[in-house]
């Protein structure tokens, strides 16, 4: 049994590394790949964990094969499902990360992020959307419907120029705001989460407007669903 616990465990290693071998930077289906290395392994471990249990006389290593399959279509679905939906939001939103107004990141774990940029979404010391921004969050709006197999986490952020307090409200206050359009344009409530982190988390030092702008943002954070296959 110790020598099927450490042939799992330089498997799980293996298809760990693979993560890092498997795809270049300019793969189009780099995520999907990674996902299915990564799922592999957590497959490969979780599957040795319930072998074991149920069967210490070989049951680790039937697992883990069990388990590295499983878990790698898993990966692979978020990760390809996580692809398109990063392609649609970066066609739709190319004019508006042209012009510096939106960030579109792919996080490791297949998040998605998308920063707006408060300048152009809100007016100074407001928490009402700028009319000029709502057709970016119609475009977020829609995607977001036709990807429902997500939650969205939307969090606001400031600058450190205020009460700590006050910054921590109006980041809260922003936040909701988002998320009221988008549940307004369709997006169900049940997947959306809000939270204001005020001035805790600034991106860049607040002694100078540039910096300060940049820390003044709404972060959306998109995860996929656990089971997508």
């Amino acid at each position: 049994m110790k020598r099927s616990m450490i042939w799992i465990s330089m498997l799980a290693l293996g298809l760990t590394g693979l993560t890092g071998c498997a795809t270049t930077p300019d793969d189009p289906n780099r995520h999907t790949k990674t996902g299915t290395a990564t799922g592999a392994a957590l497959g490969a471990l979780a599957g040795a964990v319930i072998g074991y249990q149920g069967d210490r006389s070989g049951g680790a290593l039937k697992g883990a094969l069990i388990g590295a399959a499983a878990g790698g279509l898993i990966g692979a679905g978020a990760g390809r499902y996580m692809d398109q939906q990063q392609a649609e939001f970066e066609r739709e939103l190319a004019s508006e990360r042209a012009a510096h107004q939106v960030e579109i990141e792919r996080l490791r774990n297949e998040n998605l992020k998308i920063t707006m940029n408060n300048e152009v979404s809100f007016d100074f010391n407001s928490a009402r959307l700028k009319p000029a921004f709502l057709t970016t969050l119609d475009k977020v709006a829609d995607i977001l419907q036709r990807y429902s197999r997500t939650t969205i986490q939307i969090t606001g952020h400031t600058d450190s120029i205020g009460s700590e307090a006050y910054n921590q409200e109006l980041s809260e206050k922003r936040a909701r705001a988002v998320k009221r359009y988008l549940m307004d344009q369709g997006v169900e409530a049940s997947r959306i989460r809000v939270r204001g982190m005020g001035e805790s988390q600034p991106r860049a030092s607040n002694e100078t407007e540039a910096g300060r702008q940049l820390n003044r943002r709404v972060e959306m954070l998109i995860i996929p669903d656990k089971d997508i296959e």
